[in-house]
């Protein structure tokens, strides 16, 4: 087996255990618990979001000179730290500690992970592969999440919230081994000794030379932020509509059509260009969110399930116009800018929800999220329009 396929294969089942969260689809109405607010509740993931973007940048470097394989294992190392803070969490500032240690764990992956695949990909000559193992690999994702929120619906009429966030170390230990046996890819231009200002300087360079790669990125950026809130607001929905064991049903029907999207993203991305798969994905998303928070039935939470199969094309097909335009030096750093931006939104956006919600409920919150999605497909549909991919550099 050649290395890269190797690569390929523990990176696969390191996603897995990465997302086996159990916790997952009553992450939410916990902290509201804990706290007593909605808004205190999405005020720690607004914090693990900040924290994350002060983190985004000298992680992206921190990758780039020190290596991928490196970064990642100490993003799995914190993560760990993260969850047992959360289960240990009786008060606000304990689950904020928590949070912070989990926005440093995001900014470690985030970049770092695209990047360790490409260059793993590039050192066979396969980098062409990439939306195709980049699906199968966030399928590995939502493959998790799926059977973690189908543990969660059976465990949740025995055991307590906080029991599902001790449970839930388990497979982030086991993910931690398979990391370790994992080998770091060529460098592809990468330069060890580069001053820190000067190495952002350059990356922010190429954004600012490569208009369709900087629009792309803000619409990534203002997408995230809205996608990301909308799916944590998602569970106080359906917990209105369903039971509280409930949710771990409807969030398993949601990561396994997810799943499915992600498995057939490459084949869909090569039959159709990748701004066109964008447009789509997140027309069908909106049309989907529209119809299931404008009127709520009981049928809501698993018909809002169905739109999460163009998720996994959606966000395939922008991952691979990223890596396009991208340059080598500065691939992890790149990917860590747009992350930087995208986390700052969404803090802003989750708390602006937070303070939405204790005041008009859960449903018309997610509804007003879903119209303002509407300004990212038509960014999108600007891009489409025009020119289908960045310049690559």
């Amino acid at each position: 087996m050649s290395t890269a396929l190797r690569n390929v294969r523990l990176l696969a089942w390191f996603n897995f255990c990465n997302d086996f969260r159990i916790y997952g689809p009553v992450m939410v109405v916990y902290f509201a618990h804990v706290t007593g607010s909605y808004a205190d509740a999405v005020l720690i993931l607004a914090i693990a979001k900040i924290s994350s973007s002060l983190f985004e940048l000298p992680t992206g470097v921190f990758s780039d000179k020190v290596g991928r394989r490196v970064t990642m294992l100490s993003g799995q190392v914190a993560n760990i730290a993260c969850i047992a803070a959360y289960a240990a969490g009786g008060s606000f500032m304990v689950l904020a500690i928590g949070a912070v240690i989990e926005g440093l764990s995001f900014s470690l992956f985030s970049g770092n992970q695209d990047a360790f695949l490409y260059d793993t990909l590039k050192d066979e000559g396969s980098q062409a592969q990439f939306p195709e193992h980049q699906g199968h690999l966030s399928s590995m994702f939502q493959f998790a999440l799926a059977m973690s929120a189908l543990s969660a619906a059976v465990l949740l009429v025995w055991v307590p919230f906080e029991t599902l966030f001790w449970i839930s170390l388990i497979p982030q230990a086991i993910g931690l081994g398979i990391g370790w046996f994992t080998t770091e890819p060529s460098r592809h231009g990468r330069e060890v000794e580069t001053n820190l200002l000067a190495h952002l300087r350059e990356a922010l360079i190429g954004f600012a030379r490569e208009k369709k790669l900087r629009d792309l990125s803000v619409a990534s950026m203002l997408g995230f932020a809205l996608g990301e809130a909308k799916h944590m607001f998602y569970p106080a929905y359906f917990v209105t509509l369903w039971s509280p064991s409930g949710l771990g049903v409807a969030s398993m029907m949601t990561h396994a059509f997810a799943a499915v999207g992600f498995r057939a993203a490459g084949r869909i991305i090569g039959r159709f260009r990748e701004l066109t798969v964008l447009v789509w994905a997140n027309s069908v998303g909106i049309a989907f969110g529209v119809a299931n928070t404008a009127v709520a039935t009981i049928a809501s939470p698993a018909v809002a399930s169905l739109s999460s199969f163009a998720f996994g094309p959606g966000v395939v097909a922008q991952g691979s116009l990223m890596q396009q335009g991208f340059t080598d030096r500065q691939r992890a750093t790149m990917g860590s800018l747009v992350s930087f931006g995208g986390n700052v939104l969404y803090a802003l956006v989750v708390f602006a929800l937070g303070w939405f919600a204790d005041r008009f409920g859960p449903q018309y919150t997610l509804l007003t999220a879903e119209l303002l999605t509407i300004t990212v497909t038509l960014m999108y549909w600007r891009l489409f329009s025009g020119e289908t991919r960045p310049n690559v550099t």
